[in-house]
This record gives structure tokens, C-alpha cells and sequence, in this order.
């Protein structure tokens, strides 16, 4: 009789740290700024479970992933851009970060407040549960702002794909988004 080796699934693990880290970066270190660190290969989740183990804010966008293995339905959180993760360090914190040995090159951020706005709203989009499609070629479109529903409020792109349209959440830094299927009566165009 052959015996079948499983390997447990790890439960949803923190993505942010603190967890209004977004809304309210924390202000006990004036020094912190935003950095983005472009991890080994598939080492995104080990080091956001580093980094709440040395208690550095982070942020790890992951969007919930259905696969079928042998018939049975499973569910696993994968990160939305693969190989980054968003670190809001001081300078100590970054070094103390690269100890982890999973990072392969640290990006300065410059304007670390449009990078909080991009990364606010798009947790914002993944929070909406709607599905979610990467975008890592970002088009020009019409700048819009959803008037009405669970998204009121993001402001985005519109993306016409296959003829659906699409809101288009950008991470500028990184020129990457994700983006939605979203009923075009409920965008106002900012233009």
C-alpha cells in the first residue's frame, strides 16, 4: 500500500502590518518611508511572516485562488504581484529586513504618499471580493471614479477587454494594477 504525503495549506496569514498600516502609517520612527522589496522566487509569504516576527510594517496584496487537485476543490492566497512586497521601514528595519535572506533587491520609493494612495485603493479592490485580473501592461484610458456600489469612491481607468469593461486599479511605482468587471452607468468620468 503506498502511502500519500500531504502537505498542509497554510490558512490566510497576514497581508498588512500593522493592519491599518494603510490608513494610518505608523509614527513611531519619523525615519520610516516606503520601500519595495523584490523577494527570491515564491518567498513573498515567508517574508511577510519575517517581517511581523521582527514587527516591521508591510504590505502583502494576495487575492484567494480556487484549483481543483483530484477532484476536490482547494483554496489558497497567492500574492497579487508576484515577487513584491511593500515594506514601510526606517533604515534599520530595511537592514534588519535583508537578514531574512528571501529579498533580491530593495526599490526606493520616492513619492511614498501616491504609493500609499495606489496601494489604499487596491486594497480597497481586493476587499470588494469581486475577481480580480493582473494588469501588467497598463494602457491609457479615461481617468474615472466609481459613483455607486461596494467600489464607490476608487478612482481608476477604464479598460474596454473583449467587450466588458473593466476598472483598472494602477500601481504606478511598479506599472502593474489589477482590475475588474465594472458597469460602465456607474463611472464618472474625471476628465
Amino acid at each position: 500500500m503506498r502511502k500519500e504525503t500531504r502537505v498542509p495549506i497554510l490558512s490566510e496569514q497576514a497581508c498588512t502590518y500593522p493592519e491599518n498600516l494603510l490608513e494610518s502609517p505608523p509614527l513611531d520612527l519619523p525615519d520610516r518611508r516606503w520601500w519595495v522589496l523584490y523577494t527570491k522566487a515564491r518567498q513573498e509569504k515567508a517574508l511577510s511572516r519575517d517581517l511581523f516576527g521582527y514587527r516591521i510594517p508591510f504590505y502583502l496584496p494576495q487575492v484567494k485562488k480556487t484549483t481543483l487537485r483530484r477532484g476536490r476543490k482547494m483554496s489558497s492566497y497567492i500574492p497579487l504581484f508576484s515577487g513584491y512586497v511593500f515594506l514601510f521601514a526606517s533604515e534599520v528595519e530595511r537592514v534588519k529586513s535583508l537578514t531574512t535572506n528571501r529579498i533580491s533587491r530593495v526599490l526606493s520609493v520616492d513619492d511614498g504618499e501616491k504609493l500609499c494612495y495606489d496601494l489604499r485603493q487596491l486594497q480597497r479592490l481586493i476587499a470588494s471580493n469581486a475577481p480580480v485580473t493582473v494588469e501588467s501592461r497598463l494602457s491609457a484610458g479615461a481617468r474615472v471614479r466609481v459613483k455607486q456600489g461596494p467600489l464607490m469612491g476608487l478612482e481608476g481607468t477604464v479598460l474596454t477587454r473583449r467587450g466588458e469593461t473593466r476598472l483598472l486599479i494602477a500601481v504606478d511605482f511598479l506599472q502593474q494594477g489589477a482590475s475588474v468587471e465594472i458597469e460602465d452607468f456607474s463611472l464618472e468620468r474625471l476628465d
